[in-house]
């Protein structure tokens, strides 16, 4: 019983350091900073399949840290993957609901993809969270201006008719 108060005391200060520590973003480990660097250059480069491998391979070395989501969408929309580069984003969103860069890049992502109307529920979604003047609601307010892109024919989709000659 003499142990009681102090025992509480302790567990309520662990209790409290452990929440703390759990809202705070953590920095990457020094490999999977090294790997993300390698892949935001790849990534400037114009190679984003290779960013995508660095990415992967920093969130292999250090998945407790979520910013490699941010990443990994960016890098899988320039690939023309926005279904993937939307599942990276949402990951991000689950890990901090208020990521407004997440938003903005699910939001960029789903207009690409033609789901507008998706889009705006994200932009509305952003001005609650950071108002009209916010750099991301700024950006995803601009995407939807521009419109879904159009989409690219594969060379298998338009064939010509066949035409059967007499020899």
């Amino acid at each position: 019983m003499r142990f009681a108060a102090p025992a509480a005391a302790l567990s309520l200060l662990l209790a409290v350091t452990a929440s703390m520590t759990l809202g705070a973003e953590q920095a990457p480990s020094p490999r999977a900073s090294v790997l993300i660097a390698q892949g935001r250059a790849a990534l400037e480069a114009g190679q984003p399949q290779k960013a995508i491998d660095m990415f992967e391979s920093a969130m292999a070395v250090d998945p407790a840290y979520a910013g490699i989501f941010l990443d990994l969408g960016e890098a899988a929309r320039r690939e023309g993957l926005q279904g993937k580069a939307i599942k990276y984003y949402r990951e991000a969103i689950a890990r901090d609901p208020k990521n407004v860069l997440a938003i903005s890049g699910e939001g960029e992502a789903l207009v690409e993809k033609g789901a507008v109307e998706k889009a705006q529920r994200n932009l509305a979604q952003l001005k609650q969270l950071c108002g009209e003047s916010c750099p991301a609601t700024q950006k995803l307010a601009a995407a939807i201006a521009r419109g879904p892109q159009p989409r690219m024919l594969a060379a298998e989709t338009v064939l010509p008719d066949a035409q059967v000659t007499q020899n």
